[in-house]
């Protein structure tokens, strides 16, 4: 019976290297000329960490990092944007953007419905941090992958381990 998995997933060293392409540009930006800013990926708590001296300044480094993810194939949707900034010390603010990785629970029953109410004859299930789709012929497993990439889930989704 033919499966394939649904998957949360970006490249460790492909994010490594958009953030220090944004280092890098951050550095040589004249309006950022003797600034304090700093950009640090925390590869084990999946955490970019951003400390500069004001939401301007904050709101470009975003910028500068979501281009260079566009620019590397990273989907941005795997940057959570949503957390307000907080006081460091002195003057500088923190912004803590998380990385998702593997599908939350919500997104999961999400996709499962989707699949669910379009009518194909797929038989998906929630396995752990993906969602595995069985189907009886290959066309279904296709359309429900043209059915995934339209619908919008909150998360960058992959399509790994096709088997036949």
């Amino acid at each position: 019976m033919p499966t394939f998995d649904i998957v949360s997933k970006i490249d460790g060293q492909t994010l490594d290297n958009a953030i220090n392409t944004a280092k890098k540009e951050i550095l040589n930006r004249y309006d950022f000329n003797d600034s304090k800013s700093t950009i640090d990926l925390d590869k084990k708590s999946n955490t970019i960490t951003i400390v500069t001296e004001n939401d301007m300044r904050l709101k470009a480094i975003q910028d500068s990092i979501i281009s260079r993810m566009v620019k590397q194939n990273l989907d941005p949707k795997a940057l959570d944007l949503d957390q307000n900034p907080i006081a460091a010390s002195g003057n500088m603010i923190r912004k803590e953007l998380k990385i998702k990785e593997g599908i939350d629970k919500e997104a999961a029953k999400k996709i499962v419905k989707a699949i669910k109410d379009s009518g194909l004859k797929v038989q998906p299930s929630i396995m752990d941090d993906q969602v595995r789709v069985q189907g009886k012929k290959i066309d279904d497993l296709q359309a429900v992958i043209a059915l995934c990439r339209k619908g919008d889930f909150g998360q960058p989704l992959q399509y790994i381990n096709m088997r036949d």
